[in-house]
């Protein structure tokens, strides 16, 4: 007898109750996917352009980030300031020092925790705890002498920059038109640069240098900073991206791929930097006193080696000496 016969000879009730058992593992398959595609949604509520950041879905269903260490929102659709991306750097080096391990602060100038504006731009002024203060430019670099609270800084002064590679070595060189396209194509798209302030690309194998420049005029508002361009392309030369996928930079050059092995950035304010004389006139009388010393102590090397062949001489003189006057005894 086959299956349709005996569901015939069924009652409707009977009937009902086989086919909703029949159904139950088919429903218990199809609440499974729902909840696994709306856990991988709300797991998918992330931050594309910074990994350090803390995202979560609000009622509404819609994905919003903040930065870790700190209650300021981040627009994920373009780059996060430098000045939000070192004060969250701050905040995980403190935390590793916090659990024992062994990388801690550095005391420089370059790795600080940072006041920011809330438009995410260093302010002008940087203090530490020790109410230590100097003045920065947009990159966040010191300008000034360190001084305390009373120091005055004014606007924040804008920084053009000099970012100098060298790519590993190779059998053949690239031609310097198809390495200006390719790192434009690569600020382009990846960080959203406009092209028009990589104002130039000079190669000359296996070093290149690009110009980075950015007039505060000419600036609009939905133009990415480069400060904060020069920030993530450093971070990811390094491999240290600051990209949520952390994926490694690749940079094309027609069909080759260009090996950077090596980044330097110089920074040139548009007004000189404030350092005084004291310190400059300090550090030339270190060197002056290093110089002279070294002089004296090679002076002193050469005497002393002169004395000690003079002495040999004299040594060897009277040896020769003593041997012409015996052998003139010994004549008959």
């Amino acid at each position: 007898m086959d299956q349709s016969f005996r569901y015939c000879l069924l009652s409707p009730r009977a009937l009902a109750a086989l086919l909703t058992c029949s159904m139950e593992p088919l429903l218990g398959v199809l609440l499974g996917s729902v909840l696994a595609i709306a856990s991988s949604a709300q797991n998918n509520c992330s931050c594309a352009t910074n990994k350090w950041t803390v995202c979560a879905r609000d009622g509404s269903g819609n994905c919003s980030c903040m930065l870790v260490g700190s209650n300021h929102g981040v627009d994920c659709s373009t780059l996060t300031s430098k000045c939000l991306l070192m004060k969250a750097e701050m905040t995980r080096l403190k935390e590793k020092r916090f659990w024992g391990y062994p990388r801690g602060l550095l005391d420089s100038d370059g790795i600080y925790d940072p006041d920011c504006e809330d438009s995410g731009i260093f302010k002008a002024r940087q203090c530490n705890q020790a109410d230590t203060c100097w003045c920065v430019n947009t990159a966040g670099v010191r300008r000034t002498e360190k001084g305390d609270k009373s120091l005055s800084c004014g606007e924040l002064v804008r920084t053009s920059w000099i970012v100098i590679l060298r790519h590993k070595k190779r059998s053949s060189t690239f031609s310097v038109p198809d390495v200006a396209n390719a790192l434009k194509h690569l600020f382009e798209s990846r960080y959203k640069l406009h092209p028009k302030y990589i104002t130039a690309v000079k190669y000359d194998s296996p070093l290149i240098q690009i110009r980075l420049n950015q007039q505060s005029s000419e600036k609009s508002r939905c133009d990415v900073d480069i400060a904060d361009v020069a920030y993530y392309f450093e971070k990811d030369i390094k491999d240290d991206s600051v990209f949520h996928s952390n994926s490694t930079l690749t940079l094309p050059v027609n069909g080759d791929a260009l090996d950077i092995e090596k980044i330097r950035i110089y920074y040139v304010d548009e007004r000189p930097p404030e350092f005084c004389m004291k310190q400059l006139a300090a550090g030339i009388s270190a060197v002056v006193t290093v110089v002279t010393l070294l002089a004296g102590f090679g002076i002193a090397v050469l005497v002393i080696l002169r004395w000690l062949r003079t002495r040999n001489y004299e040594k060897v003189e009277i040896k020769e000496m003593g041997e012409i006057r015996a052998a003139s005894l010994q004549l008959p």
